[in-house]
């Protein structure tokens, strides 16, 4: 959908400035509050959160851009490529970043589900492979699927590292 991937795109420029202005919070806290022990942690987990967080947007627009250019592309090809894993992976990766922020257990639950999306990036890759092996001309639209997968696998990592700062700002500990 050209229009939703449109919205997207601005969307990216938001996000950009929310971490601007999460980041300058957390830093005047800790130059006019020097928080300590928990505080501290909190104040240095959400640096990160919001760095993984603005790269997710990032992405997102990335694949954006791509569907933009997809719509737009006269793609020499055979069959069309089956969309039903990377659809899974949206919605698994969508389903990460929600749940990564809530609380232990699904933060728990979002690092154990990033295997689930590297599975379905890996199958992915191998049903790309083997159109392209079938017919050469869905060489280019399959690299343009490949780019998008990559963008939701890396969403899905980012997702985990959220999760693991979640964890670490509660406890104290890194998760390994």
């Amino acid at each position: 959908d050209v229009e939703k991937a449109q919205k997207a795109i601005s969307f990216d420029e938001e996000i950009d400035h929310q971490e601007r202005d999460i980041e300058s919070l957390c830093m005047k806290l800790l130059l006019q509050q020097q928080p300590v022990a928990k505080d501290l942690r909190l104040i240095s987990a959400a640096l990160k959160m919001i760095t993984d967080m603005e790269r997710i947007g990032d992405h997102a627009s990335d694949i954006s851009e791509m569907t933009i250019l997809m719509a737009d592309a006269a793609y020499e090809t055979g069959d069309p490529i089956n969309l039903d894993l990377i659809k899974e992976m949206a919605k698994e990766t969508t389903n990460m970043v929600i749940k990564s922020v809530d609380d232990m257990d699904m933060a728990h639950w979002v690092i154990k589900e990033d295997d689930v999306v590297d599975d379905l990036f890996n199958q992915f890759k191998q049903q790309l492979i083997k159109k392209i092996n079938e017919n050469v001309k869905n060489g280019e639209q399959a690299t343009d699927m490949l780019m998008v997968a990559k963008y939701f696998e890396r969403i899905g990592d980012h997702a985990t590292n959220i999760a693991e700062w979640v964890i670490y700002s509660i406890t104290g500990q890194h998760e390994n």
